[in-house]
């Protein structure tokens, strides 16, 4: 009985995907002709004399997201309307940003789908599925997300959830070579991010540190795939070899004794950049695993390479110099925040320059030939550090992000200053123009940690103990964001755009003296990039955490942007975001002059059907307890105990027939294909029934307020 009833179940869901409709086949129009992706390192180091292409995620090599385009400008701005849009068919998370060569556009969607358009008319060229399994969701700490692909002569490269480099045929979309690039798969290895060129190869990173994973890069023959070296970002058991001679040097900066069987962290999820001239590669590392040094390496050090940006020769994979951003990081303080390539006047010298905002909340100018720091200033309020010496190079501790001992409040917190969403850098303005968030914690140490392969997550945090002392301290935690335009050279801000809401989209900055951004509420914005005035805003229906790129074809500039609301934030739409109001429909939007308002999704009734409330499960106070502690465990990452919408199922408003089959779902892996992994090595059937319980008792109480 229970097998036909999650038979029934699969089928129902299946045809409720089905009713959101097949996607409309555009108007029939004339395609760009093959052959498509003919990028070599000719032209992307010439890029400013193609300003119609969008050659890599960045534009350019050096990521300033800055497009020499200006027939959208200041002036004709408010005269942008919609062009065309396509329709991904999803409710996820979306975070590319389109490379557009020769008039087709190339994005990548989550589940690491890849699509080739025409980017005049948004017509499909071709689409691929990687088909990456729906139980591997479990491993990534926020959302199926990917954010980009790479495009090099001829080919289009994607790295896939499951840890997939992938080479397609920019042609046809067909499948040139597959390499699997995890080291591990019985830990939470994810990839998300975008693979980058360099010196002829394709670089790939990937994620996982909260979940408890050592972080490398790998990099691999651009038209064979084979690999052609990977660099650790972290050391090992220094009781076993070192990979490589870097490491060695690393190891003599953490504890000998520390909790090697965590990984460390280090991931390379996001940021790289690469010089030609001076053929190195620029790669921005993650946070720790576990987060308290006190817990991860107790007798202190700076624990290379965490958070730091290494510089490394691509034709060999040795290091040329690192930057240590936060050293001992312990607050899941990334520098895996976008880097950018520039040269700027300091000190009366012009210098060739990188410029990174990561988490930390210190803006950090550094010569990108030598490493040297330059320049670093808090850009959103730190308390965890006065300063940055620059004799030394390294931040000053006020002893308020120490946690070891007892809880703290900490700014920022774990969101950071600047999370994933990309900042972009204006030549003509010499400013550049960060999505910055607003958003402290509570920090405390588990002096109990012991790592759990494939626990949800393994960050060494005492979550009970944080939300104890908060709700004492009654502490009002601040969820704010804001775009501000940045002077690197004087390292002050020059102008601010202040939202209400933390999370909004990342930035394009153009020669029109334009700054274009996506926001929580569903517009797309464009502000003067010299004052901050607000010159147009087009409504999207659909929140926006991208960010844009511009092109033109045939002479007409366009903006496209993938709308999609996710991320970290799936969880729970946020009160006054699109995505609660309209849901939360993945598509490319593309606008131009003259063109229309947007298709916007009928506002959408939650409330609508609310399924009745289960009988409740025979449950004493501490089989309660004991399934609010797995459902923090297992459950929380993704689903919210919030009776508010999000993009993971409410489970408090399970359907009678979820509940009839609960432990099918949870040990036995019946919607596993849809992202529901299968729990069984981590819960026993006592606990999926704890689990249960709490849920049915958490919904009593949610209806009973309504």
């Amino acid at each position: 009985m229970k097998k036909l009833l999650v038979q029934a179940l699969l089928v129902a869901g299946a045809l409720q995907l089905g009713a959101c409709g097949k996607r409309e086949a555009p108007a029939k129009d004339t395609v760009p002709k093959a052959p498509y992706g003919r990028i070599d390192q000719a032209r992307v180091v010439a890029a400013n004399n193609e300003p119609q292409n969008w050659f890599t995620t960045g534009r350019t090599f050096s990521e300033e997201r800055f497009s020499p385009l200006d027939q959208i400008n200041v002036s004709n701005a408010q005269q942008l309307g919609f062009a065309w849009q396509y329709d991904l068919q999803t409710e996820r998370g979306l975070e590319a940003t389109p490379v557009v060569v020769d008039g087709v556009l190339f994005a990548s969607s989550n589940w690491s789908k890849v699509y080739a358009l025409d980017a005049r008319t948004g017509r499909e060229l071709w689409a691929f599925d990687p088909k990456v399994p729906g139980e591997w969701a479990r491993n990534a700490c926020c959302d199926v997300v990917n954010r980009g692909v790479a495009v090099w002569q001829g080919k289009v490269y994607v790295g896939t959830l499951d840890g997939r480099l992938i080479a397609l045929d920019a042609n046809t979309g067909k499948e040139l070579w597959s390499q699997d690039t995890f080291i591990d798969h019985a830990r939470s290895y994810t990839i998300t991010g975008a693979p980058r060129i360099a010196g002829g190869k394709v670089i790939i990173g990937n994620g996982g540190a909260e979940m408890g994973v050592r972080g490398y890069i790998t990099a691999h023959d651009a038209e064979s795939g084979a690999q052609a070296w990977r660099f650790f970002t972290v050391p090992g058991d220094p009781k076993l070899p070192f990979e490589h001679p870097e490491l060695e040097a690393a190891s003599k900066t953490w504890d000998p004794n520390s909790r090697w069987e965590a990984g460390g962290g280090g991931t390379a999820w996001d940021a790289m950049a690469y010089d030609p001239e001076l053929n190195l590669l620029y790669v921005g590392t993650g946070n720790a695993s576990p987060f308290p040094q006190s817990v991860r390496s107790p007798q202190g050090g700076d624990n290379l390479y965490l958070s730091s940006i290494l510089a490394i020769h691509p034709d060999t994979g040795r290091l040329a110099w690192h930057y240590q951003t936060t050293p001992g990081e312990s607050w899941d303080y990334t520098a895996v925040q976008h880097i950018v390539l520039t040269d700027l006047p300091i000190g009366g010298t012009t210098r060739k320059v990188l410029l990174q905002a990561p988490k930390n909340g210190f803006f950090y100018v550094l010569d990108r030939a030598t490493g040297e720091l330059l320049s670093a200033q808090k850009y959103v309020d730190v308390n965890w550090a006065s300063h940055v010496d620059l004799k030394t190079g390294r931040p000053v501790p006020t002893g308020q992000g120490d946690y070891s001992k007892q809880p703290r409040r900490v700014a920022p917190g774990p969101f950071g200053g600047h999370n994933w969403q990309p900042m972009a850098f204006s030549p003509k303005t010499g400013l550049v123009y960060i999505p910055t968030l607003d958003r402290t914690a509570y920090y405390a140490a588990d002096p109990d940690y012991k790592y759990i392969p494939r626990r949800s997550f393994n960050t060494g945090r005492a979550g009970a103990t944080e939300y104890a002392t908060q709700v004492r301290d009654g502490a009002v935690m601040t969820r704010k964001g804001a775009l501000k335009a940045w002077d690197p050279v004087a390292q002050r801000e020059v102008w601010r755009i202040d939202y209400p809401w933390f999370y909004n989209g990342g930035l394009l900055a153009t020669a029109g003296n334009l700054v274009f951004q996506g926001t929580t509420d569903g517009y797309l914005k464009a502000y003067a990039a010299d004052s901050g005035k607000l010159v147009a805003e087009v409504f999207v229906g659909t929140s926006i955490m991208a960010a844009p790129a511009s092109y033109s074809v045939d002479g007409e500039q366009y903006i496209a942007v993938l709308a999609g609301y996710g991320g970290a934030q799936l969880d729970e739409y946020l009160e006054g975001s699109a995505a609660r109001k309209y849901g939360n429909a993945g598509r490319i939007v593309s606008f131009k002059l003259g063109g229309g308002k947007v298709p916007v999704p009928p506002e959408k009734d939650w409330n609508a059907n609310i399924p009745p409330l289960p009988e409740r499960m025979q449950a004493d106070a501490a089989t309660l307890e004991h399934g609010a502690l797995l459902f923090g465990q297992h459950c929380g990452v993704c689903h919210s105990l919030s009776d508010t919408p999000g993009g993971y199922p409410n489970l408090l408003r399970l359907p009678p027939g979820k509940h009839a089959v609960f432990d099918e779902i949870v040990l036995r892996g019946a919607l596993a294909s849809r992202g529901m992994a299968n729990f069984s090595n981590e819960i026993s059937e006592a606990d999926a029934h704890a689990i249960h319980a709490f849920l049915i008792d958490q919904a009593y109480q949610a209806r009973s307020k309504r």
